[in-house]
């Protein structure tokens, strides 16, 4: 998965530096908010990919005395931030823009209009291409049939997540961008890309409230899915020592890496080594339902 992952990542941040270029070109050429903003939104992404990349490399160090579980986490804050820059960087600076453009509207037309057209074309290519269909395609296999709000939620692939949302943004705000040029040259009143420009940064700020809700739950410690924790507590009652699970608490680590700590209650009359030789049975049978557990404490308590 986390292969797969930074794979997605290197893709957008190839898509969103080209698409970035030209569209700073025809904004400069054309004199539209709208296309400058398009222009913020992409070199945001880029800086965004950026920020995910920093947090895969991190998130792969060892553990030490400073960070005993690793620093797994590091992903989940890299992905926070990418959030806040998402809203500063694109959202915020869109919305001014607009404002801007509509206080003070003018009309667009000749070379400019058709080039921003062009590229605004050329860009929703790039990102349904290289940055959205290979995302989108990863995100329905994790489906599984499950819906895309209950996907979402129980992700805790934050990487797949910021390229899915910052993709689908990317290629929505074309088409508002597009949508603005269009009216703006047809009734020669600029008001029109102005109102696109602060379309766009509220559509960011969209997309960063919502990245940054879920990347704060995992930031803080979210437990692994209802599917995980049922496949773990079915694993150590399969054992035939184990006569209940007391308590079972979870805490994802990184995207491929879970925390799990029960208290396990065993059969009467059990001595010490038994105990000992099913805890490592218990151990492995876990590792085997969810390879993602690599952390595991158990605790033997009496009834």
């Amino acid at each position: 998965m986390a292969t797969e992952s930074k794979r997605l990542v290197i893709l957008a941040l190839v898509a969103n530096v080209g698409i970035a270029i030209t569209k700073f070109v025809a904004a400069a050429i054309s004199g539209s908010s709208a296309m400058l903003s398009e222009g913020i939104h992409s070199l945001a992404d880029s800086g965004n990919q950026l920020f995910l990349l920093r947090g895969h490399a991190a998130s792969r160090w060892d553990a030490s005395v400073q960070h005993p579980y690793g620093r797994g986490k590091e992903i989940y804050f890299w992905s926070f931030m990418v959030a806040v820059f998402l809203f500063v960087g694109g959202s915020a600076l869109s919305i001014v823009m607009g404002i801007g453009k509509i206080r003070s509207p003018h009309g667009h037309g000749g070379e400019g209009f058709w080039l921003s057209l062009g590229v605004l074309a050329i860009a929703a290519l790039f990102e349904g291409l290289i940055a959205f269909r290979p995302a989108l395609k990863e995100f329905n296999r994790q489906r599984a049939g499950r819906t895309i709000r209950k996907t979402v939620k129980e992700s805790k692939d934050p990487s797949l997540l910021v390229v899915l949302f910052e993709d689908s943004a990317a290629i929505v705000g074309l088409f508002i961008a597009a949508v603005g040029l269009v009216a703006a040259e047809m009734t020669g009143n600029g008001l029109w890309d102005g109102i696109a420009s602060v379309l766009i940064g509220l559509l960011l700020g969209g997309v960063a409230w919502v990245l940054a809700i879920e990347m704060k739950s995992l930031l803080i410690g979210e437990s692994a899915t209802r599917e995980e924790r049922a496949k773990i507590r079915a694993a150590v009652l399969s054992v035939g020592e184990v006569r209940t699970v007391d308590r079972l608490l979870t805490m994802q680590l990184a995207p491929d890496e879970i925390l799990v700590t029960m208290d396990v209650e065993f059969d009467d009359g059990i001595d010490g080594d038994r105990i000992e030789t099913a805890i490592v049975t218990i151990e492995a049978m876990i590792v085997d339902a969810v390879p993602g557990a690599t952390r595991i404490f158990i605790e033997p308590v009496d009834r």
